[in-house]
């Protein structure tokens, strides 16, 4: 079986009152609270992930760490400046190059380049708002990923 499952996450709220550069936002504390319910619903809903490819962005890395902290296993992590302020042609691009022994990757990132690889992969609208997952079925090798399946999308609800 050569299929694949490709998982977006859009890093947590971020905090928008301080002087910071873009990619040295932090999260807010709304993000600080969506984030590990987020990873608790992937841990819940998912097989396990082999590959975490995560934005350098401070407000990714941090999503990250606290999404991580749910997870069980916890997968290998690569940090990729390819994903900070990507175009969609970007994102193909380190899909394609995702190792083929990982099945199940998860890519955390930004708008607008997350919601444009969703529609480019699937043909349909996905909105992600920050917090926001799509779990993508991906039948080809990632080297060949040009087209995809929505399974599910949405913000875990904070309870």
């Amino acid at each position: 079986m050569s299929g694949r499952t490709l998982v977006l996450l859009r890093h947590a709220k971020s905090d928008w009152d301080g002087e910071e550069a873009d990619i040295d936002r932090p999260l807010a504390r709304r993000g600080r609270r969506e984030a590990p319910v987020a990873g608790r619903w992937l841990n819940t809903n998912l097989p396990a992930l082999d590959l975490a490819v995560v934005s350098p962005a401070v407000r990714a890395r941090v999503t990250w760490a606290l999404v991580v902290d749910e997870l069980d296993p916890p997968p290998s992590v690569t940090i990729d400046d390819r994903v900070y302020a990507a175009s969609v042609d970007d994102l193909l691009t380190v899909v394609r190059g995702l190792p083929a022994e990982a099945r199940t990757v998860l890519l955390v990132g930004h708008n607008p380049g997350l919601e444009e690889l969703a529609y480019v992969l699937t043909g349909g609208v996905v909105p992600m708002p920050t917090s926001a997952i799509a779990v993508l079925d991906v039948p080809d090798d990632w080297s060949a990923s040009s087209r995809a399946t929505l399974r599910t999308s949405g913000r875990p609800p904070v309870g």
